[in-house]
């Protein structure tokens, strides 16, 4: 269920800030299109930080609803509040999601034993697979590979979306869990091509918003086998990927959209729309998929 290019959805939001639900069926039914095998609403790429409460759980649902059981909906689900976690991952089981996202608790910074209680609570109160997201430069909270291996061991715990931003904590997580079900994601798109070749069986991407075809081809050759045609497609993606990440995400990517003819142009404060001096490259950097 967890493999290949799942993307990090997008929430896309009118000029005023007001979700677009009519842009987000849109959006998802052009992931049907593109072979994405996974979509992730409302996580942190999804702006969940600002979102209310009845906006995230209808985004998920809404999601649901439009991917109608054809690819796996893992919705974002996690908190800096353990019970606020719980509140959303039991929403999303009840609308139907087959997988729900957890961020470590952000600002917080729980100890492992924290950590670990955090999650045991979610998986205690929601019966749905767990997935893990390890992201410290956005958290300041880096859940290091015993603790990831102690909280893999709760009976729904069912992978991570690792971006600590080395590589090769991958292979850390895969000696410390032993586990062949555990699954392993990569959150970090520059390096994908290097985490599955240490295991990883896909990414929960941002640039599979702007590039959904190419981002599912890459990952289904290197699962398929062809190493070589991944090589060159990670390399070809790699110039967009460095993009997407020139200001704060998910502004670059949301204004990609934006020049695609795909979202207006709404994000929500603090974050702002992408600096016009970044706006030309990112137009360099797209003009080879002619997707603009």
């Amino acid at each position: 269920m967890l493999r290949g290019s799942i993307v990090a959805l997008i929430t896309p939001m009118k000029a005023n800030g007001a979700v677009d639900w009519a842009a987000l069926d849109g959006l998802v039914d052009w992931h049907l299109e593109s072979g994405t095998q996974g979509i992730v609403p409302v996580g942190t790429t999804g702006e969940s930080a600002t979102l209310d409460h009845d906006e995230h759980k209808r985004v998920v649902e809404a999601t649901i609803e439009r991917v109608d059981g054809r690819i796996p909906v893992i919705a974002g689900t996690g908190s800096n509040s353990t019970a606020e976690a719980i509140e959303f991952t039991a929403a999303a089981a009840a609308a139907g999601a087959d997988a729900c996202l957890l961020v470590t608790p952000y600002y917080n910074k729980p100890t492992p034993e924290g950590l670990f209680q955090h999650y045991r609570a979610v998986a205690e109160a929601v019966n749905v697979p767990i997935v893990l997201y390890n992201v410290p430069p956005r958290t300041a909270c880096d859940m290091k590979p015993d603790t990831v291996a102690r909280v893999a061991a709760l009976p729904t715990v069912a992978g991570i979306k690792e971006a600590c931003g080395d590589a090769e904590r991958v292979g850390e997580i895969r000696d410390a869990v032993r586990d062949d079900t555990f699954v392993l994601l990569s959150g970090e798109d520059a390096q994908t091509l290097r985490m599955m070749e240490l295991g990883a069986v896909g990414t929960i991407s941002v640039t599979a918003n702007v590039l959904p075809r190419e981002m599912a081809a890459f990952c289904t050759a290197f699962l398929d086998g062809d190493a070589d045609l991944a090589r060159e497609l990670d390399a070809r993606l790699q110039p967009v990927h460095d993009i997407l990440f020139v200001e704060t995400s998910p502004a670059p990517t949301k204004w990609a959209l934006h020049l695609m003819g795909r979202v207006d142009e709404g994000i929500r404060l603090p974050l702002v729309r992408l600096s016009e001096g970044h706006v030309d490259e990112l137009r360099r950097r797209l003009a080879p998929f002619d997707v603009l």
